[in-house]
């Protein structure tokens, strides 16, 4: 990963370029190392004349260390602990690193040169392979209201095949007058909010650290409530708590997101809650009391079905142990009473393996998992689950691909979410879902999951499968 960060003093200006230096609190003449907790950050400088001078920034880290150290806490698809863009692409990590290595510059603070470091600079930004969900037209609506000139130029997936198409990931270059603060306050909030994929656990202290690497800037930002949401990781009871203390009425803004990073729009209620409230909904109505999430992710859906006092039984199963994790300090269960302890059970497991603890069930739960599956891999998760399992009743929500063009941050033919193997029209659903039940003995209804468009439909479907003899 490597950002760069450059200064050309205007001509007669009291101070040439190479005051950089000083409101960096980093010498020109060295190469300085430093340890953070994802790697180590290098900082050094290109270029250091009076005309101009170019400071850079090098994060450095091993991706199977930091899976080791399970400090990465991305995805709950496991084999992207050991494949994955993080040595590359500037994300949340480097926002860590410039949050270390450039904390006092970061305040303002300069005892050389306290009037350049309070006084707008013209700086250039090069940021080499940024990741970007929304796109080069995202990178925009941030940072060209803060007064940024920018080029975002998308990388291709392949230069020697452009029929492929671009790649997730820009190359940024920002040119403006800016305080040197400000821009770094501005890269330590917006880098991880257009990669939209903390590596790491968002607790209240985050909230904190918005608030302060925002002043001044973020509180009027036309992307305020999306910047909140992203940076949070679209936890909705901090992002409101982060809301309040900028001045805004409530966290309900402009939603990007869910819990599960997928892209959403903005009906009423956030869509991963009236997705979570149709299969409530679907569970009552087929009365069941003993339930397995499968692919529970961090819990979201177990928290709620502890609170229905119908589900007796409930079991979460996922292939990622820290997603187990996180979701048993979720429902807090090593604190809970014995009668609470004693309805849960969280399994590591697999949707496409066979396992006879879920079994028998009075019904299993697949809340937004199939897209995350390889193709190639369904008839293996149709087998264990409709086949061996064979419980009275199953739920299946997937996103309802005939939707997309709806998202006007999703470029056309994107998926939602980086992860997704596919996303399914309502015919491809209707189809897969009714060869499923034909072959193994269910009868299969189909309920949109929000705000539905006369012409595409909700952007979500819910497929309720029912057993013929049960």
């Amino acid at each position: 990963m490597l950002i760069t960060l450059s200064y050309a003093a205007p001509s007669g200006a009291e101070h040439d370029s190479t005051a950089l230096g000083y409101l960096l609190f980093k010498h020109p003449g060295r190469l300085q190392s430093f340890d953070v907790s994802v790697g180590s950050a290098h900082v050094f400088y290109p270029a250091s004349t009076p005309e101009r001078t170019t400071a850079a920034l090098l994060l450095e880290l091993d991706p199977v260390e930091l899976s080791r150290s399970r400090r990465f806490a991305g995805d709950a698809f496991a084999l992207a602990h050991y494949v994955n863009d993080r040595p590359y692409a500037s994300s949340s990590m480097m926002a860590v690193a410039l949050g270390k290595v450039f904390r006092t510059a970061m305040t303002g603070r300069s005892d050389t040169f306290p009037e350049l470091a309070a006084s707008p600079l013209p700086l250039e930004v090069v940021v080499e392979a940024l990741p970007a969900r929304g796109g080069a037209e995202l990178v925009r609506e941030l940072f060209e209201p803060l007064g940024w000139s920018v080029d975002a130029q998308p990388i291709p997936l392949d230069p020697e095949r452009p029929d492929w198409g671009a790649s997730r990931y820009v190359r940024l270059r920002l040119r403006g007058d800016i305080r040197l603060a400000t821009a770094l306050q501005q890269l330590y909030v917006l880098l991880p909010v257009l990669d939209d994929a903390k590596h790491y656990w968002v607790g209240e202290d985050e909230v904190g650290k918005l608030v302060r690497a925002g002043e001044g800037w973020l509180p009027d930002h036309p992307a305020r409530d999306l910047i909140t949401r992203r940076y949070l990781r679209h936890e909705r009871r901090i992002v409101a708590d982060a809301a309040a203390r900028m001045g805004a009425p409530d966290g309900d803004g402009a939603v990007d997101g869910a819990a599960d990073d997928e892209v959403e729009a903005a009906p009423a209620l956030p869509l991963a809650g009236l997705r979570a409230d149709a299969v409530l909904q679907a569970l009552r109505d087929v009365r069941a009391h003993r339930v397995a999430d499968v692919g529970c992710g961090e819990g979201a859906l177990l928290a709620r079905l502890l609170a229905e006092p119908g589900v007796t039984e409930i079991i979460g199963t996922d292939v990622s142990s820290r997603s187990l994790e996180r979701a048993e300090r979720r429902l807090d269960l090593r604190r809970a009473p014995d009668r609470v302890r004693e309805r849960v059970r969280l399994l590591q497991s697999s949707a496409t393996y066979q396992d006879d603890r879920i079994a028998g069930l009075d019904a299993i739960v697949l809340m937004e998992v199939v897209e995350h599956i390889d193709a190639g891999r369904l008839p293996a998760v149709e087998q264990s689950i409709w086949g061996a399992a064979r419980p009275a009743a199953v739920i299946v929500t997937t996103p309802n691909a005939d939707y997309n063009p709806l998202y006007p941050s999703l470029p056309a033919g994107a998926l939602r979410h980086p992860d997704h193997r596919f996303e399914w029209s309502r015919a491809e659903f209707a189809a897969w879902a009714q060869g499923v039940a034909t072959t193994h003995g269910y009868r299969v209804e189909h309920r949109p999951v929000g705000d539905e468009d006369a012409e595409r439909g909700a952007p979500t479907q819910l497929a309720l499968f029912v057993r013929e003899d049960a």
